[in-house]
C-alpha cells in the first residue's frame, strides 16, 4: 500500500511498495526515472525471482515480438500470468500493450504473449519510427491538465470486452483502457517524462 498527494505543481509520494518494471528488452529506463521522480520504489524484473518482490509491474515499450519470446525464455510469461490473476496491477505502454492483449493484428505466427486483456492490439498501425510524434491528450479520467505523450509505432486497440473500460480515444482510435487492475496505453508518457500515467497506477489496487 502506498499513499500519494500533489501539493501545487510538485508531485509528493511516500512509497510503502515496490513496482516492477520489465527491463528484457526496450525503454524500461525512462519508466524507472519517472517512478523514481514520484519517490516511488523500483526494481528491474528479469526473472521470476524479481518479479517475487513486487506488488506492481510496468511492462515497457520496444519490439513486442522480442519481448514475449524473451518473457517465455525467462520464465516470467507464466509467473505474470499467476500474479495477475492473483490481482497484482500492471500497465503495459505500446508494445508493453501488445504483450497485454489477448489478441494481435499483424503478429507473428508464433508471437508469445500474456493473453490478459480483453483486447485486440493491431502493431504498428502508427506507421514507420520517423512517423513518430509527440503530443498532448487530455484525459479527465487521469488528470484534469493535458498529458505529454508520445507516439512510437504505437498499435492501435480495437474491440474492448465486456470487462474492458475505454479511458481515451484519438479521433476513433482507442489509445488507453483498463480492465480491473489491468492497464494498456498505445503511448508513452515517460518518455516526455509525464508523471500523471504513473500516479494514478501506483494508486490501482490500493483501495
Amino acid at each position: 500500500m502506498w499513499r500519494a498527494c500533489q501539493r501545487t505543481s510538485v508531485w509528493q509520494v511516500e512509497a510503502f511498495s515496490m513496482t516492477g518494471v520489465l527491463a528484457l528488452q526496450g525503454d524500461f529506463a525512462e519508466h524507472v526515472r519517472v517512478l523514481e521522480a514520484l519517490g516511488e520504489k523500483a526494481t528491474l524484473v528479469r526473472l521470476p525471482a524479481d518479479l517475487a518482490k513486487v506488488e506492481r509491474l510496468i511492462i515497457p515499450g520496444g519490439e513486442s515480438t522480442t519481448i514475449g519470446k524473451l518473457l517465455e525464455q525467462s520464465g516470467l510469461l507464466t509467473a505474470i500470468k499467476k500474479r495477475a490473476k492473483a490481482g497484482m496491477p500492471i500497465w503495459g505502454t505500446c508494445a508493453g500493450a501488445i504483450v497485454l492483449a489477448k489478441h494481435i493484428e499483424g503478429g507473428r505466427a508464433d508471437q508469445k504473449s500474456l493473453g490478459l486483456l480483453d483486447i485486440t492490439a493491431r502493431r504498428n498501425a502508427y506507421g514507420r519510427q520517423q512517423e513518430s510524434f509527440e503530443t498532448s491528450i487530455m484525459i479527465p479520467t487521469i488528470s484534469k491538465k493535458k498529458i505529454a505523450v508520445a507516439f512510437i509505432r504505437a498499435p492501435i486497440l480495437t474491440r474492448p470486452g465486456k470487462a474492458v473500460k475505454v479511458l481515451a480515444t484519438r479521433g476513433k482510435e482507442i489509445i488507453a483502457v483498463q480492465q480491473g487492475d489491468l492497464l494498456a496505453t498505445t503511448f508513452h508518457p515517460e518518455i516526455p517524462g509525464s508523471k500523471q500515467f504513473h500516479y494514478y497506477f501506483l494508486n490501482m489496487g490500493s483501495h
